[in-house]
């Protein structure tokens, strides 16, 4: 085995991100301390009096619901922030995105790239008193490979992190104590891969990865992460006020937290608003530390110290149901509807908040290759099938309604509650019934847990969605389109394209960084000439942030924001 000590090593062949295009700074750090205490939690879910709201606690806002707790079935972004307020994985971002330690405080990694050992730290207890071991990550990740958990980001363990067994078992060939991951003792986990994966420690800090405390799930039950009482910490903060689909709930101080004198904040309060102006409204009147903001309010506030452009890391894009819409199947159809999209119109004249059209499959500015260059830095390269020209979508469109003998096409495009989406929704239904003669586009306007079912489910026509990058890697956003993934909506299949992801992570091209990325490029080319999605822009989070707030951390990657070392003065 060959030994990495102490401090966990940056990554090397996924570089780390930095922000997306037209953003501002893509983190900060803490720079001012204060004092603050919080009383501990009693009972088995950890669950105890808030401390007390608008003192000395960060007052957040929330476009949209938690839509899970459960670490192994969450799947967006909100939930993994709140999360990870109170979980800490093997691994942790700091502030320039690094996976550092968090539970693990070293580990050992074979010559061969296939297998690591991890160290746990000693002093790491979840919120009932029970000390965190290696046993709750077994549980933890053969919880996240179950076929009768039949968690959406069960991949990430077996086609993006290669754990061994983890896809035979996802297929229902093997049991899940075959995973690829050991406890040796209480504080030793051993984990082995099918291939190196280059990327690998950064998957540590992902919720997927996190542990479950086995005799506290089994005595919940079905109830498990629904409620403060059947949800443990062992982060930095505890849950002690929650329900489903609440609009407000609050984290107080983890007392027990191993690296608890690092955490200054008394508590997180977090509030659900989907009005804007509403949220703005309640920022301005101090109910607010941290708000978005977007549209014409960016123009109210953009002279303010307090207003910044933050890189979020996601993609918007929308996804045409190819294999359940006859005329979306049709290429030309598609192809005249992407360049219908003036997608600077929608950056420039509905978002203002700094985020960039997009013209690819991977966002710019996400991840770095081998030679030091962005993936995605030339938005031009596929200017053949992705731009705005009124006149090429005509000419595609006309072409298409004449191959499916049909003159004209209504279709309906399902859309979130939120302000933002509807925005750009409502653009994009202007832009192409102006563009395209015949085509009527309904807008259905759908709660986002119940947009991304029907999308899942393929109950729909057009979608409008976004995906955030779990890992520095272009196969975070590559790997959705291989046949049968969950997030694959349009059910799109190629058998060519699915041939070079496997050769990028399970193939000889493990080991060829330069090599690799030449195919993936490949892919992503194979991904924007069939019109697979209909890219639209990189997205960048304008915000409010109070002049008393500093050390959130902002991250594109995985955890949006990370308040650990936050700091509100008094």
């Amino acid at each position: 085995m060959k030994k990495t000590k102490a401090a966990l090593a940056v990554l090397t062949a996924a570089a780390m991100v930095v922000g997306m295009t037209g953003c501002g700074s893509s983190s900060s750090s803490a720079t001012t301390e204060t004092s603050s205490s919080a009383s501990a939690s009693e009972g088995a879910g950890g669950s105890g009096e808030a401390s007390a709201a608008g003192t000395s606690d960060l007052n957040i806002m929330l476009e949209t619901s938690v839509m899970s707790l459960d670490p192994q079935q969450a799947t967006d972004g909100t939930s993994f922030e709140v999360i990870a307020d109170y979980t800490d994985g093997l691994m942790q971002m700091d502030a320039d995105g690094q996976a550092v330690p968090a539970i693990a405080e070293s580990y050992d990694l074979s010559e061969d790239g296939t297998v690591y050992t991890f160290h746990l730290r000693d002093d790491a207890v979840w919120s009932n008193g029970d000390p965190v071991t290696a046993s709750d990550f077994v549980f933890g990740w053969q919880r996240a490979v179950d076929p009768a958990i039949a968690s959406e980001y069960a991949y990430m363990l077996s086609d993006i992190g290669q754990v061994k067994n983890a896809a035979e078992i996802i297929a229902g060939e093997m049991d899940k104590s075959e995973l690829g991951v050991t406890a040796v003792d209480d504080h030793t986990l051993e984990v082995t891969l099918n291939v190196p994966v280059s990327y690998f420690l950064s998957l540590m800090y992902f919720p997927t990865f996190y542990p479950v405390n086995q005799a506290f799930y089994e005595s919940v039950g079905d109830t498990f992460a629904t409620s403060p009482e059947t949800t443990l910490s062992n982060g930095a903060f505890i849950l002690d006020s929650y329900e489903p689909a609440a609009t407000a709930f609050h984290l107080t101080k983890n007392p027990d937290y191993y690296d608890a004198d690092k955490v200054q904040l008394p508590g997180l309060n977090y509030q659900v608003i989907q009005d804007s102006q509403q949220a703005l409204m309640s920022y301005q009147t101090g109910d607010l530390d941290i708000t978005l903001v977007n549209g014409e309010q960016v123009d109210q506030v953009k002279d303010d110290p307090e207003f910044k452009t933050i890189g979020a890391g996601y993609l918007w894009y929308v996804s045409p149901n190819i294999d359940g819409v006859p005329e979306l199947a049709n290429l030309n159809v598609r192809l005249a509807m992407t360049f219908a999209i003036d997608r600077d119109a929608i950056t420039g004249d509905v978002l203002k908040d700094g985020s960039a059209p997009a013209y690819t499959a991977v966002p710019p500015q996400f991840a770095t290759g081998p030679d030091g260059s962005d993936f995605s830095e030339d938005q031009t390269k596929f200017s053949d099938v992705c731009a705005y020209d009124a006149d090429k979508a005509v000419e595609y469109w006309n072409q298409g309604l004449s191959e499916l003998g049909i003159s004209s096409l209504t279709l309906d495009m399902i859309v979130d509650a939120d302000d933002a989406p509807q925005k750009v929704a409502q653009v994009l239904k202007e832009q192409w019934e102006t563009t395209l003669p015949g085509l009527t586009v309904n807008l259905v306007v759908e709660p986002k847990k119940q947009r991304v079912e029907d999308m899942q489910n393929g109950n729909f026509q057009l979608g409008l969605t976004r995906w955030g990058p779990d890992y520095a890697d272009p196969m975070t956003y590559l790997g959705m389109w291989v046949t049968g993934n969950s997030n694959n909506y349009g059910l799109w299949s190629n058998e060519e394209y699915d041939a070079i992801i496997a050769e990028c992570t399970t193939g000889d091209l493990c080991t060829d960084a330069e090599g690799r990325w030449a195919r993936l490029y490949d892919a992503e080319k194979i991904v924007m000439d069939e019109a697979v999605i209909y890219p639209l822009y990189a997205q960048c989070n304008a915000e409010m942030v109070s002049s008393s707030v500093s050390g959130i951390e902002f991250h594109p990657v995985a955890l949006n924001r990370v308040y650990k070392n936050a700091v509100k003065a008094e």
